[in-house]
């Protein structure tokens, strides 16, 4: 990978280099291809909302839309319990596919089950010359229309997006499963329905991620990114009341629903890195046996600094046209993890292993 390491420098640096950077890279390399610019910007929690995903393909629209306040108070227990139970209902719409078969529609329902969602509600949509006023209880087709009233359907249209002729796709539960669900569904109706644009190049740049995530298991913060992210300045109290509030200074860029690269600001104050590992779970004789060169320096003066990471491979894969990595990286492995080409990895010499002062044990 790439690394650019900057002292003295915030997030608006990085990001106004990195577009000038990646900008100048496609139109010498790949002038053909069209380039979105500026870059759009995107909070994570935007991008959740509206794609479900934090590494969105902003190349076409459909997307996501929350129906949890329309369906809260219905009699369908699969969208009704969802809500109560804290999850959410959300959907999306795909633009004239209302004569989806049964396999069809099956096959989007095992794609939704493969995120963990308990499965897809679909809602086919007869087609009229009429806009969505125009529906009538017998152009909506679904194992939910009997517990939902026509204004709900049309209601769930609206927020959608959709209009008679379409396919209506929902998925009830907790929000990171309704996410990734939802998430798989649109990028796979984008490619059914071809609005992926080959000729195109779409970046988008992710900021405002928290700083942390509780982790249920372990019982502590986990950082978003790693613990070594500076949290925003004005967040920074609210390390000792409200940590899952505390927004950090984590950015990602996006390429066609690919991130390439990432980076952050970085933490340079010895207490306030305390106070991070703290919330993790590190007592503080476990941060000084860990960690404690790294707050040391911070003492001597560590400058602002920050920096990014972009994976070339994923760079070159994408500028090429490819769908793998395997295609660009140089020396592919295969399922063994062997090389083929050099024949690695191979026996190792004696006197290797007596140099090394290490010896090979049978099991």
């Amino acid at each position: 990978q790439l690394d650019i390491e900057m002292s003295f420098v915030d997030e608006e640096d990085i990001i106004d280099l990195l577009e000038e950077l990646f900008t100048g890279l496609m139109e010498k390399i790949r002038p053909d291809k069209k380039l979105i610019k500026p870059f759009p910007r995107l909070t994570y929690k935007e991008a959740m909302r509206r794609y479900g995903s934090d590494k969105p393909d902003v190349r076409f629209g459909m997307e996501v839309g929350d129906l949890s306040n329309i369906v809260a108070g219905c009699d369908f227990g699969v969208f009704s319990s969802a809500v109560t139970q804290g999850g959410c209902v959300r959907g999306i719409c795909a633009p004239g596919c209302h004569g989806y078969s049964r396999k069809q529609l099956n096959e989007l329902n095992e794609l939704a089950k493969s995120s963990d969602a308990g499965g897809l509600v679909t809602i086919q949509l007869e087609p009229s010359s009429s806009g969505i006023d125009s529906l009538t209880e017998e152009m909506v087709k679904s194992v939910a229309a009997k517990h939902l009233t026509l204004n709900q359907v049309k209601e769930i249209a609206a927020v959608l997006s959709a209009k008679p002729g379409d396919l209506l796709l929902i998925v009830a539960g907790g929000n990171s499963v309704v996410n990734a669900a939802l998430d798989k569904l649109r990028l796979e109706m984008g490619r059914r329905l071809k609005l992926t644009a080959e000729d195109t190049f779409a970046f988008c740049f992710i900021v405002d991620f928290p700083l942390l995530y509780w982790d249920k298991e372990l019982g502590y913060w986990q950082p978003m990114h790693h613990p070594f992210t500076s949290p925003k300045e004005e967040d920074i109290p609210l390390l000792d009341s409200e940590p899952g509030r505390v927004y950090g200074r984590h950015y990602d860029m996006v390429l066609n629903g690919c991130e390439i690269a990432g980076g952050s600001i970085r933490i340079h104050a010895d207490k306030l890195q305390r106070k991070v590992f703290n919330l993790m779970g590190y007592s503080n004789r476990d941060v000084d046996q860990r960690f404690g060169h790294l707050l040391e320096a911070f003492n001597y003066g560590a400058p602002p600094h920050g920096g990014v990471a972009a994976g070339i491979d994923r760079i070159l894969m994408l500028m090429a046209g490819e769908d793998t990595i395997r295609e660009v990286i140089p020396f592919p492995k295969n399922q063994n993890a062997v090389d083929l080409l050099f024949q690695a990895p191979s026996p190792i010499a004696e006197e290797q292993l007596i140099d090394l002062h290490l010896c090979l044990r049978e099991d």
